[in-house]
């Protein structure tokens, strides 16, 4: 449903994504569309504008082609002026999980950053100082999400947690969107993980010609039900394929997750960042889970959303934005 145009200042929360299917999951989660707004010439991003559980959201994708944490800054410093009121932002799409013992993570899992007594919840893993032998010394740290997200992030948690574990049910209202959207974004069949020492075996995406024999053994799940992780979030400029860097990495950092846009973003808008699952970040990489992983992260965002408090008043002139 399409409702009359509103203001650049009614526009609270910014929805970032990365991939042209990424805006399409987002989209397909609206309550309403807007119509758009001008913007200024010194912003070049294309919006989308919309509501969701009673909030103004404006999304915004990367340029086409044009990936990583440059761009990700680019996108957020252009529509920081244009839209004023902006409160917080969620980064939104997909990721690479990182699998391991404490964390049985499958693919369509999502994975949301969160802090931990040493980092604000993303780690950007490749940047630092060339020590020697060639080791790198990371430097700085990230911005932490803000506290309205981590309350909300608590309740979420507290109404969904599994017993003894980390890892949380998708809420109803969350598996109901997922199967309203099937027709475009499809789970697919196969979940297959390799053991990190066993390389893909063909130039083609997929892995037909790999040694099942070489799979990881895994207990099976009671259903195809999507589950919600809360940890690190690593983020660099690279692509992540190769599980033995993999692995090492997230021993050191103990991540759950590698990708490439929230180190860009965490330092220029407060923001929470929410990956669906689309590949073990190794040889073996494909799209195929692509679009549902996508799905996935823009479920639980959207019902993350829904328990975030309104705010009275106009948060531009709260702020004394005039």
């Amino acid at each position: 449903m399409t409702t009359p145009t509103l203001t650049h200042r009614d526009y609270t929360i910014a929805w970032i994504c990365a991939l042209p299917f990424e805006r399409a999951a987002a989209k397909s989660v609206l309550d309403e569309t807007h119509n758009p707004l001008s913007q200024p010439s010194t912003d070049e991003n294309n919006y989308e504008l919309g509501s969701m559980s009673g909030k103004n959201v404006v999304i915004a994708c990367l340029p086409y082609g044009v990936y990583g944490t440059t761009s990700a800054t680019s996108v957020v410093t252009q529509m920081r002026p244009t839209f004023p009121s902006l409160r917080f932002g969620l980064m939104v799409g997909i990721g690479g999980g990182v699998p391991n013992r404490s964390a049985d993570i499958l693919l369509g899992d999502v994975v949301v950053s969160v802090p931990n007594e040493t980092s604000g919840g993303v780690v950007q893993y490749d940047y630092g100082k060339t020590c020697l032998e060639g080791s790198l010394q990371r430097t700085g740290s990230l911005n932490k999400p803000p506290q309205i997200l981590l309350t909300a992030l608590s309740r979420m948690a507290c109404d969904t947690m599994l017993p003894s574990s980390q890892t949380g049910r998708f809420p109803s209202d969350c598996l109901q969107i997922i199967r309203t959207n099937q027709k475009h974004f499809a789970r697919p069949a196969n979940d297959w993980l390799f053991h990190s020492t066993y390389d893909h075996q063909s130039s083609s995406e997929g892995c037909s010609s790999c040694d099942k024999n070489q799979l990881v053994q895994r207990a099976p799940r009671a259903n195809d039900e999507p589950r919600i992780h809360y940890g690190l979030i690593a983020s660099g400029n690279q692509l992540m394929k190769d599980a033995r860097t993999r692995d090492a990495i997230a021993r050191e950092l103990n991540v759950l997750c590698f990708e490439m846009e929230a180190a860009g973003i965490m330092d220029q808008l407060p923001c929470l960042v929410i990956r669906g699952i689309c590949d073990y970040c190794d040889s073996h990489k494909s799209n195929e889970w692509q679009k549902y992983a996508a799905l996935t992260a823009a479920a639980y965002s959207k019902a993350l959303l829904s328990i975030v408090p309104l705010v009275r008043g106009n948060v531009a002139q709260d702020q004394g934005i005039s």
